[in-house]
């Protein structure tokens, strides 16, 4: 009996060991019969997925599920970017949205994602409502009701939906496309064989900026890479954007919701530091009140910005499911993750990669000067944050080991400083005498333990990687 769980972004797996077509009827049922119980199944839920493999026969078992069950089915065009269909799901009032994606995980992946009537991912108390429903049904060994395809067209039980359109407009509000028009731009734009196809190369093109387009062709295997846009997989886009030469480079990952920045130079500008950027120009251009959010594995460059500027300051549990419940409470200006995801005030509670790239764009075009040079006058303002990542493949009973250890028997003193403070609201987080960190949690969507760290200089930043090495060696 396979184990479905819900993670920080919805059912991820490997396809044909556990991501398969049984188990995927048994995760629509169990989403469908929650929706019975809640009373919000006559809403109907908008149906989509990304260009993996699969993913139309995925979802067209979905849609038969959720026939079988009463459910009507709003299908969007395969491809559509996962901050569309939360922007759709709103726009239609649905009950939520089944989207198959497994965003920036390797090609072997698949992924099934419920977001909930508001537009963002669900909830633990949904996803754990969720889990437990598929235990009953796994238990309960009947066959998923269905409804084949065909007759659930004709019983108005499934519709197609284009939803570019109302999209592009929703973006409107929030990008200021006159300043892209008005700086005559070169950008380098790498859809990485996803979903941004027909979005962000199409936004910019149609207001001005002259765009050299990379990997637009669908290919399932991501051209041999992770369709994750960091340093290592933009090194292609970085070398054009130095050739050409463009303004900057831009890329989002396989469902388009999580972005890639490259300076001018080519440089890879980190999702940390995009951050601190599009909160101090939003800060600086926008009229928008409310707080700041970050999980707490970002960079805290924002807490001195917030600071600063008299900002309330949230920190949340890793997920982009948990910046969304703040927005659900009180207004922000910006909420945003160091692994490179972001939405903006009174935008969809997602991840929108697209939407971040159009503002960097509107960066550049406004301040008239390289990334880098923004990101100095930052530092210059607010003080030096300079951040870093390892990442451990997670072997059998490591988990158990290295949890026990830092709950038993954690350090008191790291790369020489006391520590200061634990933070446990997701792994734990070590908040040392000089303001510099170390933190240690455990992937929620793929095999990995994830080690962060924080400092205010490069030696002190390569002091917190020898030592973050050591405290991970199990």
């Amino acid at each position: 009996m396979t184990k479905i769980t819900f993670g920080t972004s919805g059912w991820r797996a490997i396809m044909a060991e556990d991501f398969t077509f049984a188990n995927v009827k048994v995760a629509t049922a169990a989403i469908a019969e929650y929706l019975k119980r809640s009373g919000e199944a006559s809403k109907g839920l908008v149906v989509a997925g990304d260009y993996r493999f699969l993913s139309e026969e995925f979802q067209k078992v979905t849609i038969q599920v959720l026939a079988g069950y009463g459910i009507k089915s709003y299908v969007l065009p395969t491809g559509t970017p996962t901050p569309t269909v939360s922007y759709e799901l709103l726009r239609l009032k649905t009950a939520g949205s089944i989207n198959f994606t497994a965003s920036h995980n390797p090609a072997t992946y698949q992924g099934l994602k419920f977001n909930g009537a508001d537009g963002g991912p669900a909830p633990v108390k949904v996803t754990t409502a969720l889990e437990e429903g598929v235990v009953a049904l796994q238990k309960a060994g009947k066959p998923v009701p269905e409804l084949n395809c065909d007759k659930a067209v004709q019983q108005g039980l499934v519709e197609l939906v284009d939803p570019k359109e109302a999209y592009f407009k929703r973006i409107q509000e929030f990008v200021k496309f006159d300043v892209l028009r008005k700086g005559r731009m070169k950008i380098v734009v790498d859809l990485m064989h996803g979903n941004g196809k027909g979005y962000l190369d199409t936004l910019l093109e149609a207001n001005g900026v002259n765009v050299n387009v990379l990997h637009a062709e669908r290919d399932p295997f991501f051209g041999g890479h992770h369709p994750e846009p960091g340093a290592a997989e933009l090194k292609e886009a970085s070398a054009l954007v130095k050739s050409w030469p463009a303004h900057m480079g831009l890329a989002n990952d396989g469902d388009a919701d999580r972005f890639g920045i490259l300076d001018a130079d080519g440089t890879y500008i980190s999702p940390n530091e995009v951050l601190a950027i599009l909160f101090a120009h939003l800060m600086k251009t926008r009229d928008w009140k409310g707080c700041v959010v970050r999980t707490v594995a970002t960079t805290h460059l924002i807490d001195a910005i917030a600071k600063a500027n008299n900002v309330p300051l949230r920190e949340t549990p890793v997920g982009f499911k948990y910046i969304a419940e703040v927005m659900a409470k009180e207004p922000i200006i910006i909420g945003g993750e160091e692994s490179g995801g972001l939405t903006v005030h009174g935008h969809v509670p997602e991840k929108d990669g697209v939407l971040a790239c159009l503002l960097m764009a509107e960066v550049v075009a406004t301040e008239g000067k390289t990334l880098r040079a923004v990101l100095k006058g930052l530092y210059e303002k607010y003080g030096l944050f300079l951040t870093d990542r390892i990442n451990l493949p997670l072997k059998d009973g490591v988990k158990e080991v290295m949890t026990a250890k830092l709950k038993n028997d954690p350090p008191t003193e790291i790369a020489g400083q006391k520590v200061k403070e634990v933070i446990r609201i997701d792994g734990t987080k070590f908040l040392l005498e000089s303001g510099e960190w170390l933190m240690v949690r455990f992937s929620g969507t793929e095999p990995l333990m994830r080690c962060y760290m924080e400092a205010h200089s490069a030696e002190g930043l390569a002091k917190l990687k020898t030592a973050g090495e050591e405290l991970t060696k199990v």
